[in-house]
């Protein structure tokens, strides 16, 4: 058995982790132009909003005429309608990709994660205007402060899972940083193991990277967000209600959540894809203890964006009195 030393230099190490530093400096860009567009893009929303209401009333008007022949175009511009209004700004996009960008997630896991909350968003609205609308008979204001603490919940559970991936990146650099960095075994029969400090790292398994998503973590993850009922849904149910077509209108508000859960998905595949690359093009040059503090730095970075974000958003959280949110 031989030894073939590094012949990289000392110095020359923090180079190579230049696809993570790529990464945050994109994540910089990005959020200093949402702060500073951010006026614009409510305004243009309020305004967009307005014209789908009207639209959605229009069709729900028609569907308690003729439904055979209008609810059919009623489910096609609810679906529309979920695919673009997730598009916009959203404390659940927030959520997914920073959780993506900053741990290692199978795809397949990743995307039922974004079914199931979007799901969850769909049954809570439906729940939330059936119960208060339906059995409690409850006026439409109680309705729409319902869903305001409701949405403040959600943005609580988004501090709550910031605050447990800081702990866990906290307790994995603790756990790194005391590792042994010198070898304590060195036989040709070898067994390496978490203690021996050879320093050799291998790719983990999709059994070892199902069993690093803590279920705990995930759980978290669809709760914070699909605890908050979808606005277009909540407006669709009630409109609905009056008009006396509700079957409609919740028909209407899973294809919604159905359209929203095609949009995160497509996010989610994107912010998993350049993760990857980001990884693969990092070479794995550096030394592993290297790589696993810079990993576990950035998780630690990726729960500090969440508890920050629902600090923000706790605290510019407004109760609707009339119309729905724009996002």
């Amino acid at each position: 058995m031989s030894v073939i030393p590094s012949s990289t230099p000392h110095s020359r190490r923090w180079l190579q982790l230049w696809p993570l530093a790529f990464f945050l400096i994109i994540c910089a860009i990005g959020l200093y132009s949402l702060w500073h567009y951010w006026p614009q893009i409510i305004l243009n929303s309020a305004m967009w909003q307005k014209s789908i209401n009207q639209q959605m009333s229009a069709l729900l008007r028609e569907v308690a005429e003729n439904p055979a022949r209008a609810g059919w175009s009623l489910l096609s511009f609810s679906f529309v309608y979920g695919v673009l209004h997730a598009l916009g700004p959203g404390h659940g996009k927030v959520v997914i990709t920073t959780w993506l960008a900053t741990h290692t997630s199978r795809l397949k896991s990743s995307l039922k994660l974004t079914f199931a909350a979007s799901l969850l968003q769909g049954l809570v609205a439906i729940g939330l205007v059936t119960v208060v609308l339906g059995i409690l008979a409850l006026p439409s204001r109680q309705l729409h402060m319902s869903s305001f603490w409701l949405e403040k919940g959600s943005y609580l559970l988004v501090g709550i899972l910031g605050l447990m991936l800081c702990g866990r990146a906290l307790r994995k650099l603790l756990h790194v940083l005391r590792k042994p960095q010198h070898f304590t075994s060195f036989t040709p029969l070898h067994v390496h193991d978490e203690k021996c400090g050879c320093g050799h790292q291998h790719l983990p398994t999709e059994k070892q990277l199902d069993a690093g998503e803590d279920w705990r973590a995930r759980a978290m993850i669809v709760l914070s967000m699909g605890m908050r009922p979808c606005s277009g849904a909540i407006m669709v149910l009630l409109f609905s209600k009056v008009i006396g077509v509700y079957s409609w209108g919740m028909l209407s508000a899973l294809t919604m959540a159905a359209g929203t859960s095609m949009t995160i998905s497509g996010l989610a595949f994107l912010v998993h894809g350049f993760r990857t690359l980001a990884v693969r093009m990092s070479g794995n040059k550096a030394p592993v203890l290297w790589r696993q503090v810079a990993w576990a730095t950035l998780a630690l970075a990726g729960g500090g964006i969440l508890v920050l974000a629902a600090v923000v958003m706790w605290l510019s959280a407004q109760p609707v009195v009339r119309g729905i949110r724009p996002f």
